[in-house]
């Protein structure tokens, strides 16, 4: 790697980060020879260390810089940078712009951000500390000149701001803010206590132009001092979406998505989806999912806690099954608990060793999933959050189940191009899409390509004049708005089809919960439609009535030999909150009909798995996950089972008839029959996850 450091290109080969951020009483008892072996022992090729801003933890020369009380005559951040570079390792020093000192508050006061009455915020978890605003010469000028001084001193390749867009869910009513604010816009800035305030959507876009503006001057501060070092914001992930992406478009060369774990009611597919999701909308830029080494929670901030050992291995495997690069974080230097060690090396362990083949590969799907992100009108830094992310999940979670590998596109990146090799298009709940992204599916089923829509995709309009912008497309028309929530609402099967499948011996199935009312067109057919609303209490007048009823789910067959299908109630919401296995088949059904013949990738066994697939030239990559443990859905998962008699079936290239596969996982050939131009490949048995190899002469 040594031929790839201090150059342009370097977050290349920095493939497995180790996160260390120091606490102010660390400097007095770090192990360095503790973290050199964790570094070695986990094949750690890049490093995020604390450095300075809130604290320094360096011999720093800046006023106001405030030094760690226990740095003395002592350099943890130097003594590390050290370490690290003579292991090969790439090095990034983080900062942290959030907040500073009392003594600096005073002497800088227009460093502070303020609240609507003037008063300086005081920090909510630490006393006497004070958070600053984004927009001062703060962030601007002071956490630039430490940028600078990080850079010249030592040998980086990068820094890395965390929590550096001001207090979240708050504005800062700072004079220089509010001087800014009125010198760009004409406008006051918008007040808390009202959200109907129609400044709020220029102060938005005022305050993604603002951070955007910080990015470039970071970032062309420390590239003035050393060409190849970067300065790289955290990110979310919305990555770019609510900064001024033609501003920071070049500014950003890979992603740290900061996802430390799971929280509340979510499933262990979760680091999954956000590399997917990053891929949806920057395909071709490296991802890092940021995994705490402690339980994710909120509210009870166990910082200096450890995950079970399950969790943290499980969560780092399915990240990087999709090409999310594992990097762990650890708080503080001092060790309480090691327990947290062995998971992180058996996890960069695992990636090591497929590293050679699957980085050279391409994440490819024949289904791919939309991605609709739709504007908040809450407070500014939730200027852009996932479009009803219920709707979503539940699709993800059918579509896991199923074993269908699928993608992301992000809506704003949807294009004919980003088409390409893609079947079959998923619209969970898309409303209100563009002229430009409808006659993006509109000619991609022209072209043969299918979709798959559900519930709102599509609607647009005022209330009462609502219509169903892709209604021709999809076979209907739009004749009742959303109605709902309802309860006890059911759908009758009406003719054997695919969609219909698994469901024997029913004459009909839970419905929606939330339903539009559609009438056919064309040649579009109904396979399922909604029995009339009828009562749930008392129980003796809960029967159906006759009465209008309409289509549920249609599908449409095009001249192109393109497939849709329509259901018109919220198929995903209901499925991600009830887990009604009717609901899960029907998304698998619907999907499995609309990719119209034999799909590139099948997986046949039991179990929850979740699947990725990597194409290269003359080869081909299928990664199977195993997630099945009691805690999937919820929790920190605590013991995995392993699965035995998977079976890889895999579509070939026309014409190729000769194949080799191995099992990277399980070191050696496997098994592969060709037949009617599809490779079978047995696996035995998967504990974390298996990838099978096949490579044909071309």
């Amino acid at each position: 790697m040594q031929e790839s450091l201090r150059t342009p290109e370097w977050y290349r080969t920095a493939t497995r980060w180790t996160q260390l951020t120091f606490t102010e009483d660390d400097p007095s008892a770090l192990d360095v020879d503790f973290w050199v072996d964790v570094l070695r022992r986990s094949r750690s090729n890049a490093l995020c260390l604390s450095a300075g801003g809130y604290m320094a933890f360096y011999p720093t020369e800046i006023p106001y810089h405030h030094r760690s009380r226990h740095l003395g005559d002592s350099d943890p951040f130097g003594t590390l940078v050290e370490s690290a570079r003579s292991l090969g390792m790439h090095v990034m020093a983080r900062v942290d712009p959030h907040a500073i000192h009392e003594e600096a508050a005073a002497a800088h006061p227009e460093w502070l951000a303020r609240d609507e009455n003037g008063q300086a915020m005081e920090h909510d978890s630490m006393p006497g500390l004070w958070w600053t605003d984004p927009f001062s010469s703060y962030h601007r000028e002071f956490i630039t000149e430490v940028a600078v001084e990080i850079t010249r001193k030592y040998d980086i390749d990068a820094v890395f701001a965390n929590r550096w867009e001001g207090p979240p869910r708050r504005v800062s009513y700072s004079p220089a803010s509010m001087r800014e604010f009125l010198r760009g816009t004409g406008m006051e800035l918008p007040s808390e206590s009202e959200p109907e305030d129609p400044a709020w959507s220029v102060y938005r876009e005022w305050r993604s132009r603002k951070l955007s503006e910080l990015v470039v001057i970071w970032d062309d501060a420390v590239r003035a001092v050393k060409s190849h070092v970067r300065f790289i914001p955290n990110r979310g992930a919305n990555l770019t979406r609510d900064l001024v992406r033609e501003m920071v478009d070049d500014r950003y060369p890979m992603f740290f998505v900061d996802k430390q774990g799971r929280s509340g009611v979510e499933p262990s597919w979760v680091p999954g989806r956000i590399a997917k999701r990053a891929r949806g909308l920057y395909p071709d830029r490296p991802v890092a999912l940021i995994t705490s080494v402690g339980p994710e929670s909120h509210e009870a901030r166990w910082k200096d806690s450890v995950a079970d050992p399950e969790e943290t291995t499980s969560l780092i495997v399915d990240g990087f099954a999709h090409g999310a690069r594992p990097w762990f974080t650890k708080f503080k230097g001092e060790i309480f608990d090691q327990r947290w060690v062995a998971p992180i090396v058996e996890a960069y362990e695992l990636h090591e060793k497929a590293e050679h083949v699957l980085e050279r590969l391409t994440h490819t799907g024949e289904v791919a999933l939309l991605d609709s992100r739709v504007s908040a009108d809450a407070l500014p830094d939730e200027s852009y959050v996932p479009g009803r992310p219920e709707h979503e999940d539940g699709v993800y979670q059918a579509l896991i189940e199923a074993r269908i590998p699928f993608v992301y596109i992000a809506d704003e990146a949807l294009t004919a191009k980003r088409l390409e090799g893609v079947r079959v298009l998923v619209l969970p709940a898309c409303p209100a899409l563009s002229t430009a992204q409808r006659q993006v599916i509109e000619e991609f089923v022209e072209a043969g390509g299918n979709v798959v829509a559900a519930f709102d995709s599509s609607l647009a309009g005022e209330p009462g004049e609502r219509v169903l912008e892709l209604g021709e497309l999809l076979g209907v028309r739009l004749t009742e708005d959303v109605r709902g929530p309802l309860k006890n609402k059911y759908m009758t099967i009406e003719k054997e089809h695919t969609l219909s499948s698994g469901y024997e011996g029913a004459q009909r199935i839970v419905g929606g919960t939330q339903v539009l009312g559609v009438e056919l067109l064309g040649e579009a057919q109904e396979i399922f439609r909604f029995v009339p609303d009828y009562p749930d209490l008392p129980m003796e007048e809960v029967y159906p009535r006759p009465g209008a009823s309409t289509p549920a789910v249609v599908t449409r067959e095009h001249a192109s030999g393109g497939r849709t299908v329509y259901v018109a109630f919220n198929l995903g919401e209901i499925y991600w909150e009830f887990l009604q296995s009717d609901h899960g088949r029907l998304v698998g059904n619907a999907v499995r009909w609309a990719l119209g013949g034999r799909p590139q990738v099948e997986v046949c066994g039991r179990g929850l798995v979740d699947v990725a697939v990597q194409r290269g030239h003359g080869e081909l990559a299928v990664t199977l996950v195993n997630l099945t443990n009691p805690m999937a859905m919820r929790g920190q998962n605590h013991e995995l089972i392993p699965l035995k008699d998977q079976e890889v079936r895999i579509r070939l290239p026309e014409g190729v008839s000769e194949v080799t596969a191995t099992l990277l996982y399980a070191d050696g050939q496997a098994g592969v029959s060709v037949e009617d131009g599809v490779a079978t490949v047995p696996v035995a048995r998967i504990d974390r996850l298996e990838t099978v190899h096949l490579v044909w002469p071309v």
